[in-house]
C-alpha cells in the first residue's frame, strides 16, 4: 500500500511568545513616558513648537528650526495629536515615536522570517529590540529629528525589497512605489539612513534589472521624488544645497585626532548606540562588543555571499535546495519540512533564498559602511559619548548580524562524514550560545540601568512644571535664558511664555525662531531664568551684586528666576 505523507504541523509557540515580548517592549516604553523619560531638552521643544504651529495653521516648515537640513516628519505627525488634544504636551509629542517604534517591532519581526524562515530566531530578535539603553530609548521616543522614524524606515525599506528581488507575486507596483517613496522620504529626513537605501536598492537592482525598464522603474523614480518634495522644492527655491549643512554638523569643519577617532567610533561607539551600555557611559566589562562585531560582520558577511552563489535546488545537486538554510553551508541547519524540489533559478521560490541572502549581505555592507563613516567624522572623537546615536541604524542590521550565531548555537556546524575539523568545530556550538546568552544579558543589564533613571527625570519635569506654574503666578510673559532653558519653557507653556536665549556672559545667544527673540526684545522689562548653581546663574548673581536693587530674586527647587525692576 503506498503510503501518503502527512503535512508537518508547527509550533504555535514562537508566535505566541513574541506576542508578550512586543507588549512587553511597548509597556516598557509607555512607563518611560509615564516618568516623563527620557529627559527632555530644548531640542525636542523645537520640535513640538514646529508641530504647535502646524496644528495652528501658523507655518508648515520643511526644516527643523534654525537650520537647513533634517526634515520635521516627527512635527507633522504630532500636529494632529496635538490638534485632536487641544493643545501641546510631551506625551502628545511622542506618541506618534512610540507608534514608529512598535512598527519597528513589527516590521523587524517580518524581516527576520523573510531572511530566515526561523520563527524562533525572529522572537530572539524581538525580544532584544524590546529591551532599551539610555541611549537606544532615545533614539527611539525622543521627537528631536530623524530618529524615530529611521529604523522603521530601515526596515521597511528591506522588507519591500526582499519581496521585489525575490518575485514575490501581488501588488508589486504598490511595493515599488512604497519603496521608493520611504528612500525619498529619508533623504529629506535624515541621510543618516542613506547606506541602508543605498544598499537594499542595489540588491534591487541586481535582481530586477528587466523589471525596472518598464512601469515599475517609472513609478520608482516618481515616488522617490514625491518622498523627497519638501527638500527638492526648498532646495529649489531658496537655491540652497542642504549637503553643506549637513557636513558642517558633522564635524567636517573641525578635527579630532585619529586615536581619538578610532576610539569613539570603534570602541565607544557600537556598544553604546546598540544598547549594551549604561547611561552616559560604559563601563570596561561592557565594551567586550565592540571586540565581537567586527567578527560577526566578517561571519555574517562571508555566510550570505556564500548563499547568494548557491544555485537552486535541482535533480542533479540535491544538496541545495530553495529554502536558504541549506545542509550545504555547516552555518546553515537542514530544515526537515523543506525537502529539495526542482525549481527554476527564475522562479519566485528558486530566487527567494538569493535574493534573501542578498539582502542579508545588504545589511552587513549597510552596518560596515554607517561605523565607517561615523568613525571617519570628527563627531566621534570630539563627544563620543552623545554621538553614539549616529549609530542607530546598525540596530536595522541585527537579524543578519545575528544569524549566523543563531542557526551555530541551536544546531552546531556539521560537517561532511569525510570531513573532519577538530575542537574547533566541537567549542562553536558553546561559544555562540554564549555569545547570545551574553547580548542578551548585557542589553537588559542596560535597560534595567535606564528604567533606574526614570524617577530621577520625573522630579526633574515635577521642577520645570513648577517653574513653568510660578511664571504663571508672577505674571511673568517675557523672559531671557540659556540656550536648554528657552524652547524648553516655550513648549512647555504653549507660548504663554516667550524666551529668548543667552549666553553665560549674558550677551544674546542662538535662537533657533528669531520671533521669539522679537517679542522678548520689544518688552520692557523681561525676566532672567537659570538653573540653580549654573555659570548663568553665578553671572546674575554677580549683577545683582554689582548692582543692588536691579534685580528681585524668586527662588523655587532647582530654579532661580530674577525680576527685572
Amino acid at each position: 500500500m503506498r503510503r501518503v505523507s502527512q503535512p508537518v504541523r508547527r509550533s504555535r509557540l514562537p508566535e505566541i511568545l513574541t506576542v508578550p515580548a512586543v507588549v512587553a517592549g511597548v509597556g516598557y516604553r509607555l512607563g518611560l513616558l509615564g516618568h516623563a523619560a527620557p529627559s527632555t531638552n530644548s531640542d525636542e521643544a523645537t520640535m513640538g513648537l514646529a508641530a504647535l504651529h502646524i496644528a495652528r495653521g501658523e507655518g508648515f516648515p520643511v526644516w527643523f528650526y534654525g537650520q537647513q537640513y533634517m526634515g520635521t516628519l516627527e512635527a507633522y505627525l504630532a500636529a494632529p495629536v496635538f490638534a485632536l488634544a487641544g493643545g501641546p504636551s510631551l506625551f502628545g509629542l511622542r506618541l506618534p515615536t512610540l507608534a514608529l517604534y512598535v512598527l519597528f517591532l513589527v516590521l523587524s519581526w517580518r524581516l527576520t522570517l523573510r531572511l530566515t524562515g526561523d520563527r524562533w530566531f525572529g522572537l530572539l530578535v524581538v525580544a532584544l529590540l524590546a529591551l532599551g539603553s539610555d541611549r537606544v530609548v532615545k533614539n527611539q521616543l525622543i521627537a528631536g529629528g530623524g530618529y524615530p522614524e529611521m529604523n522603521v524606515a530601515g526596515v521597511a525599506l528591506a522588507v519591500l525589497a526582499v519581496d521585489l528581488a525575490s518575485g514575490r507575486p501581488g501588488w508589486r507596483l504598490a511595493r515599488w512605489a512604497a519603496w521608493g517613496f520611504l528612500a525619498g522620504l529619508m533623504l529629506w529626513v535624515d541621510p543618516l539612513v542613506l547606506p541602508y537605501v543605498v544598499a537594499t536598492g542595489a540588491v534591487l537592482v541586481g535582481f530586477c534589472r528587466r523589471e525596472l525598464r518598464g512601469a515599475a522603474g517609472a513609478l520608482l523614480g516618481g515616488a522617490v521624488v514625491l518622498g523627497a518634495a519638501p527638500l527638492l522644492l526648498h532646495s529649489l527655491v531658496n537655491g540652497r544645497n542642504p549637503l553643506h549643512a549637513v557636513l558642517a554638523v558633522s564635524g567636517a569643519n573641525t578635527t579630532a585626532g585619529w586615536a581619538d577617532r578610532l576610539h569613539g567610533g570603534l570602541l565607544l561607539g557600537p556598544p553604546l548606540g546598540m544598547g549594551f551600555c549604561a547611561p552616559g557611559q560604559c563601563a570596561t566589562w561592557q565594551l567586550w562588543w565592540a571586540l565581537a562585531l567586527p567578527l560577526l560582520l566578517a561571519v555574517a558577511a562571508a555566510t550570505a555571499w556564500r548563499a547568494t552563489r548557491r544555485p537552486p535546488a535541482s535533480p542533479a545537486n540535491p544538496t541545495s535546495p530553495a529554502n536558504p538554510t541549506s545542509p550545504a553551508d555547516p552555518t546553515s541547519p537542514a530544515d526537515p519540512t523543506s525537502p529539495a524540489r526542482p525549481t527554476s533559478p527564475d522562479s519566485p521560490a528558486g530566487r527567494a533564498p538569493r535574493a534573501g541572502a542578498a539582502i542579508r549581505l545588504a545589511l552587513v555592507l549597510a552596518a560596515v559602511a554607517t561605523l565607517g563613516a561615523y568613525t571617519v567624522s570628527s563627531a566621534a572623537g570630539l563627544t563620543p559619548v552623545e554621538s553614539s546615536r549616529y549609530l542607530s541604524c546598525l540596530l536595522i542590521s541585527l537579524p543578519a548580524l545575528l544569524w549566523p550565531v543563531w542557526t551555530v548555537a541551536r544546531h552546531g556546524l556539521r560537517p561532511s562524514a569525510t570531513d573532519r575539523r577538530g575542537i574547533g568545530w566541537t567549542l562553536a556550538r558553546p561559544v555562540a550560545l554564549a555569545l547570545l546568552a551574553a547580548t542578551l544579558g548585557t542589553a537588559a543589564h542596560a535597560t534595567w540601568r535606564a528604567a533606574e533613571t526614570a524617577p530621577a527625570t520625573r522630579a526633574a519635569e515635577a521642577r520645570h512644571t513648577e517653574l513653568v506654574s510660578t511664571l504663571r503666578q508672577l505674571g511673568v510673559r517675557h523672559v531671557r535664558a540659556g540656550y536648554w532653558t528657552c524652547n524648553r519653557l516655550i513648549f512647555a507653556s504653549a507660548e504663554q511664555v516667550v524666551c529668548a536665549v543667552v549666553d553665560d556672559t549674558l550677551r544674546p545667544g542662538f535662537d533657533r525662531y528669531p520671533a521669539y527673540r522679537r517679542e522678548v526684545d520689544r518688552a520692557a522689562a523681561p525676566a532672567w531664568v537659570a538653573p540653580a548653581g549654573s555659570p548663568l546663574a553665578n553671572a546674575l548673581d554677580e549683577r545683582q551684586r554689582a548692582t543692588p536693587g536691579s534685580l528681585a530674586l524668586v527662588t523655587i527647587d532647582g530654579w532661580r528666576i530674577y525680576l527685572s525692576r
